[in-house]
């Protein structure tokens, strides 16, 4: 055995069967030896740390588990970096090469990783979204289920029917989970926007549309909408004064924006309610089904109906119908 691997030379450089190994000495088998033993004893601390949030934050909501989550891996990250550089290099200024060197290899090498982790750092200093927060990005609509340093995790949603054509195709016709895990690398935020649903207003607009005929009570129809909305939409009591106060002075949106309204539009054919409403960003469909379903009621019970293509025959020409008879020889 001795034969096979010993070490050689001032330097105790290692030898593997009589060929020496260029910078493999007994000195660099201790540094790998404290390296792995630096990992282990990082992997306890970050372990330590986590179960120790986990026990002090369990009461706490799931975006403060994932900031003190985010926390131990970023404390993790740095600690294993000074060991690595500390065990490894004895000397600055060799440092400063081989720190200049592997940084503008990586930048090369892995381009997209580096813009991945740039765009993490962005994502979390700009405040683009957060764990839960319900966005659109590069194309895939869902809620954030886990942010990485190089990719963002998505619990995917359906699209609405105004929608439909975009990519990539869906079978769920509403903005409910399609079951599937969707991910994505985080460079992403550089390259298309980002629609954040929920960032600091958990509220959006949404609007449904209704057409009756001409010959309509139209007073009484829009009362009936309007009571369907605002017994099952959004309040100003739900919003709170002081998040009335916020959106008047930083996003500019008046009190008035926020209460149900409807606006009409003359067709061909009769005439379109656009009934506009506040809503959660979570369970539009069941708050339209059950605006709908209030919606039908109120209209049957006031005998108005909902009005469809129909074609009239207003007048027909007329018809000379002639019958011939053979004659028996």
């Amino acid at each position: 055995m001795q034969s096979v691997l010993q070490f050689v030379g001032p330097n105790n450089a290692l030898q593997l069967f009589g060929v020496q190994l260029v910078g493999l000495n007994s000195q660099s088998a201790k540094k790998l030896l404290f390296s792995i033993i630096w990992i282990a004893i990082i992997w306890l601390i970050g372990w330590g740390i986590g179960a120790l949030a986990g026990l002090i934050l369990r009461s706490r909501s799931q975006r403060t588990a994932f900031w003190a989550k985010q926390g131990i891996h970023l404390f993790s990250a740095g600690l294993l970096i000074i060991g690595f550089c500390s065990i490894w290099f004895s000397n600055p200024t060799q440092l400063a090469t081989v720190f200049g060197l592997f940084t503008a290899g990586l930048a090369f090498a892995l381009q997209r990783v580096v813009t991945a982790l740039a765009a993490y750092v962005v994502i979390l200093r700009g405040k683009t979204f957060n764990v839960g927060d319900r966005i659109v990005m590069g194309g895939v609509r869902g809620d954030v289920i886990d942010l990485g340093f190089i990719q963002t995790t998505i619990m995917e949603m359906g699209e609405p029917p105004a929608e439909q054509g975009d990519q990539p195709a869906m079978w769920v016709k509403a903005r409910q989970y399609t079951g599937r895990i969707v991910t994505i690398t985080n460079d992403k935020i550089f390259d298309t926007p980002v629609y954040n649903y929920t960032r600091e207003f958990p509220y959006i607009w949404e609007e449904m549309h209704i057409p009756v005929s001409y010959q309509t009570d139209l007073p009484r129809t829009e009362e009936i909408i309007l009571a369907a909305a605002r017994k099952y939409t959004a309040k100003f009591s739900e919003v709170g004064e002081q998040g009335l106060t916020e959106l008047e002075h930083r996003y500019y949106v008046r009190r008035s924006d926020l209460e149900p309204k409807i606006f009409l539009t003359l067709t061909d054919n009769w005439i379109q309610l656009a009934v506009r409403f506040l809503v959660s960003e979570h369970g539009v469909r069941q708050v339209k089904n059950d605006m709908s379903r209030e919606i039908l009621a109120g209209f049957s019970a006031a005998g108005i109906g909902i009005a469809s293509s129909t074609y009239d025959i207003v007048g027909m020409p007329p018809i000379t119908v002639k019958l011939e008879t053979s004659k028996e020889n």
